[in-house]
């Protein structure tokens, strides 16, 4: 009688179907219409930059391959995702020249030099946007309208999140929330927001600004893959269905940064306390991508749920000091940067339960009679 075989092998011993080139193209692909909608609305020059940003990225991890005679990351789909996270933080009029310097930086510095894919303690797209945007101030600051804006200047346009920041410095708008600043400086929106907004004051009594839902479909100026918060949020729920990305981080964040800055916005206008226009904010700049795509890395994020909790409310808190009283009127990578410093302590000191174990409790002690 033959005695069955017994196989011996280390944990983990639960097989998940994903790998490591399948989520890479799924998160690829939750980004695909966002960053159509940067080409659509920015011409084919956006489509450049996304170009440009993907071939330099994969060009560097196959070089870097070839030197290590290791070919394995180069359909993994890690070098693409990188370069296309890259070309959609660029503005559309952006010289070449900057997200090849950017996309290099991520790939050879950011991912290699700390031992590749899985070794980095920051994401790589989000260390070369922030490199190339203080190493090229002024190329990262040219931004253009979007064409559904036809009828204003398409180059050299500011975004919202800058055009609040600078009339605010002039101090000029005084007592006005960020909708009156914009009014004020005639910052324009699109036919399509203007009956939106008319539409909910006159039926739903709620007061929308249009320029709030420029923001969240993406008719404002900034870089080729961020205005469009609709898609961006329809690209994260993708992944939250595929079970790559949770909760715990984006909500955290945009939460903890909502609160702030309703609670404390509205000060720096002159308008008081519980004052702030936290609406449009959530919905401008890199608030959006940073939560849903770049705070949410595997390998840059704790890996407790409850440590994604404290690291998303560090990285809205972070958001919210830079964005209002600092600077600069964008926050969100430098925030991610800040917090990205802490998750080897949060690892530390917010353990995974142990598979299998068990918290004993007590017995209780018999009542004597």
């Amino acid at each position: 009688m033959d005695v069955p075989k017994t196989i011996v092998s280390s944990s983990p011993h639960l097989h998940a179907r994903s790998s490591t080139a399948s989520i890479m193209w799924d998160v690829s692909i939750a980004l695909t219409p966002a960053a159509l909608w940067g080409v659509y609305v920015f011409g084919f020059r956006a489509l450049g930059i996304l170009l440009v940003s993907i071939a330099t990225a994969v060009l560097v991890e196959y070089l870097l391959n070839m030197k290590g005679n290791n070919s394995r990351t180069i359909l993994d789909g890690s070098a693409f995702l990188t370069g296309l996270l890259v070309g959609m933080n660029m503005p559309a009029d952006a010289a070449f020249a900057v997200p090849v310097i950017a996309s290099a930086f991520a790939i050879f510095v950011v991912k290699w030099t700390f031992g590749g894919l899985g070794a980095n303690w920051i994401n790589p797209a989000l260390a070369g946007r922030v490199f190339v945007f203080f190493s090229f101030t002024g190329l990262m600051n040219s931004y253009r309208m979007p064409r559904t804006l036809a009828t204003v200047d398409a180059v050299g346009s500011a975004t919202v999140l800058t055009e609040i920041k600078l009339a605010i410095g002039e101090g000029a708008v005084n007592g006005l929330s960020s909708t009156g600043v914009l009014a004020e400086t005639g910052y324009p929106f699109t036919a399509f927001a203007g009956s939106v907004s008319t539409w909910f004051q006159q039926t739903l009594g709620i007061g929308l600004s249009p320029y709030t839902v420029d923001a969240f479909f993406g008719n404002i100026a900034g870089c080729i893959g961020e205005v469009s918060a609709f898609l961006l949020i329809a690209g994260a729920i993708y992944l939250m269905v595929k079970k790559i990305i949770t909760w715990q981080i984006p909500v955290s964040f945009l939460a903890t940064f909502s609160l702030l800055a309703w609670m404390f916005g509205g000060v720096r206008n002159g308008l008081g306390l519980f004052e702030g226009d936290f609406v449009l904010q959530l919905f401008s700049g890199g608030m959006i991508l940073g939560a849903f795509f770049m705070a949410t890395d595997m390998v840059t994020s704790p890996t407790t749920r409850k440590g994604m909790v404290v690291f998303g409310i560090g990285i809205g808190f972070f958001a919210f000091l830079l964005r209002y009283f600092g600077s600069l009127p964008e926050s969100v990578s430098l925030a991610i940067i800040l917090m990205n410093i802490f998750v080897p302590m949060i690892d530390r000191y917010i353990l995974p339960k142990r598979f299998g174990e068990t918290i004993k409790e007590p017995k209780k002690q018999e009542a004597k009679a």
